[in-house]
């Protein structure tokens, strides 16, 4: 208990320092409530704390089958602390704003080609835009897309060659998929495969989908508002790791729909050559 008391509590810590991150590293100048996030960061660290203090499941998918949630945490924390540095660059610059702003300056370069996310985003700004903040947001987004890209790749390789999530123990459906009903109907292969393919085709198209929603509303949203710093870390972030987000979780899914199909067919094999010794 005292173990996982304390794992929730530095869980907590770590979330709340994730949303305080932009706050800690942009200058106070480009900070105007720091009151709101110092309560977001708060209820993000008592939401991770409650969860993972308790015994039973609640919302977070994958408690107890490591790395997939801390892949996901590192790559959010490593994107926040990037797009931080980057918008930091212009408004009090150091050498390592420098250098990171001249990767993002060429991953953002290298990945604004024809029909490409980061090209999508940049298309999205409205005209009045300053030439400053429109290659701002082209740096932000190449950031963010190759670290996405990354994390993907990285748990796409524990997939294949750790063994996830076999490699870790016995893997249960009721704590690691608590929004999954296995007596929902159907069969349970099926409806993992089916939800994993979802996710992972809407995790696909959701980078092209969310710019052109944003140029098809320019009325109701203003994507000039990614000129301020916070805004720019947050939606890039969000824009780039919830699709990655959801490739993950196909990826799981798919993954665990395949193990279980596989223990079926061991057990079918057992069951015939248990007939047949008969």
């Amino acid at each position: 208990m005292f173990a996982r008391i304390t794992g929730a509590a530095f869980r907590g810590i770590l979330v709340a320092m994730l949303f305080a991150m932009p706050t800690l590293i942009l200058p106070a100048s480009a900070t105007e409530s720091p009151e709101i996030i110092l309560f977001i960061a708060l209820l993000g660290s008592a939401l991770a704390f409650s969860e993972y203090a308790s015994l039973f499941p609640s919302f977070v998918e994958f408690r107890n089958a490591p790395p997939i949630n801390r892949m996901r945490f590192a790559a959010v924390a490593v994107t926040v602390g990037a797009l931080s540095l980057l918008a930091a660059h212009p408004l009090a610059p150091t050498g390592l704003t420098a250098l990171v702003q001249r990767l993002g300056g060429w991953l953002g370069g290298q990945l604004d080609f024809a029909y490409s996310p980061v090209q999508l985003a940049v298309l999205m700004m409205p005209p009045q835009i300053s030439e400053a903040t429109v290659l701002m947001v082209r740096d932000a987004a190449g950031l963010a897309c190759s670290i996405a890209g990354i994390a993907i790749a990285v748990f796409a390789l524990v997939i294949r060659v750790g063994n996830w999530p076999v490699g870790n123990g016995a893997f249960n459906v009721w704590v690691n998929l608590p929004l999954f009903d296995p007596t929902a109907g159907g069969d349970v292969v099926q409806r993992l495969q089916r939800d994993g393919r979802i996710n992972i085709v809407g995790g696909v198209l959701l980078p092209f989908a969310l710019p052109a929603a944003v140029k098809l509303t320019s009325g109701l949203v203003d994507p000039g508002i990614l000129a301020a710093p916070h805004m720019l870390v947050w939606a890039i972030s969000a824009w780039a790791l919830m699709p990655a987000s959801m490739i993950m979780r196909g990826l799981a899914m798919l993954r665990i729909a395949g193990l279980i199909a596989q223990k079926r067919r061991a057990a079918c094999s057992d069951a015939d050559k248990a007939l047949q010794t008969a």
